[in-house]
């Protein structure tokens, strides 16, 4: 047993250990989770002797740099829209199969082109986001899209990633379960922070809420500012998040709606400030009604943040028995209403937050999984495993 050990893992050293990260507009991260994850896993990976290539979106420069020890590929579109990201996606995708080494496709927006992966005869994992095409945002056509593109990941992929058990189900109902791999996200915990970054907000710690949340309507945000905005509080609502009330109506029916003591400050990228926001927070609260394991949510979890939640089997799972829920406008009033000046209530809070935290997304676990299903695909005598699930 120990020769045939030894053995395999001699052939693993002499693989090349190299992994192209498409699905994202690249790195540093600027946008979203997704940016932020495809960070965290190639700067792990980098760090493991990995060689790491993430495909980059760019309107002014094409070519390769490298920064962290990751190779980063721009690609040239002519501007940032959802066509243009099909483009991009398109190009990358035919460079990416030039190229050595697996290939992780974050999101599954434009599954199909994995066709050509299977045509080069690529070895492509897919992480498969959440029910995407469920999104009140999307018209008819984009839903239908998005549909048609989530069942051509299943099949086209390799392999698929959950991040969530309820998408774990899901797509065991399209493809065998032992073609998933469930593997939530993870993040570094915020065990301090800076409270001078509150400062040019005129924020004190402790004296706010705070949302940290695209606008967008399956989100949440008109009802939870409706609701904060019933009465006065005595506390604000800080609103992260680009609003443009000019171009979109449901962003001007937010603004309209808020009280003075709601605060918009716009897209804030800065990951110090945005630790010291989730830090200092009275209380977080999370709208998103559709999707796995939402980044922000598990963020606030590792500031040990106070969570309220909207009420579903995503965020119920993510944040534990113990954070509070609310269904709907009316509900969410009641629920601040109750938690905004309980003080006992709020300290269990966070030490729930912290707890859930600990058990299920604290130490790298999602980067050590990543790796492991990784490493599976670079022998062909070794089968991945869907072992990576934790409770």
């Amino acid at each position: 047993m120990w020769v045939k050990i030894s053995g395999q893992r001699q052939l693993l050293k002499k693989m090349l250990k190299k992994l192209s990260i498409l699905g994202t507009r690249g790195i540093p991260a600027q946008y979203g989770g997704f940016e932020t994850f495809a960070e965290r896993l190639a700067l792990y990976l980098a760090s493991r002797g990995w060689q790491v290539s993430v495909y980059c979106e760019s309107e002014d420069k094409a070519g390769k740099e490298y920064w962290q020890k990751i190779e980063l590929v721009h690609v040239s579109v002519p501007a940032r829209t959802p066509l243009m990201s099909i483009l991009f996606d398109w190009k990358s995708t035919q460079q990416a199969a030039r190229e050595q080494g697996l290939i992780l496709v974050l999101g599954y927006n434009t599954a199909i082109f994995s066709l050509w992966y299977r045509l080069k005869g690529k070895i492509n994992l897919m992480n498969m986001d959440g029910l995407e095409w469920k999104r009140q945002k999307w018209k008819l056509w984009q839903k239908a899209w998005l549909y048609i593109n989530e069942k051509m990941g299943c099949w086209l992929a390799n392999h698929v990633i959950a991040d969530h058990p309820v998408m774990q189900d899901h797509l065991s109902q399209l493809i065998s379960p032992h073609k998933i791999t469930m593997i939530p996200y993870g993040t570094e915990p915020i065990l301090s922070a800076n409270t001078e970054l509150l400062k040019p907000y005129q924020l004190l710690p402790n004296q706010y809420a705070l949302i940290v949340a695209r606008p967008e309507p399956e989100n949440s945000i008109l009802e939870i500012v409706a609701a904060f905005s019933q009465k006065k509080r005595g506390y604000k609502l800080v609103v992260l998040g680009r609003y443009l009330p000019v171009d979109f109506s449901y962003h001007k029916k937010v603004l309209e709606t808020a009280s003075e003591e709601i605060l918009f400050l716009g897209s804030i990228y800065n990951q110090p400030t945005l630790q010291s926001l989730r830090f200092y927070t009275r209380l977080y609260i999370h709208g998103h009604q559709v999707g796995g394991t939402n980044p922000s949510l598990v963020e606030a979890l590792s500031a040990s943040s106070p969570v309220l939640a909207h009420e579903n089997p995503f965020n119920c799972w993510v944040a534990g028995k113990n954070a509070h829920y609310f269904k709907n406008e009316e509900d969410c009033a009641d629920q601040l209403e109750q938690l905004l000046n309980n003080e006992e209530e709020l300290q269990k809070m966070k030490q729930a937050s912290w707890e859930r935290y600990q058990a299920a997304f604290a130490n790298q676990l999602d980067l050590q999984a990543y790796e492991n299903l990784l490493l599976s695909f670079l022998s062909t005598n070794s089968k991945p495993s869907n072992q990576a699930n934790r409770d």
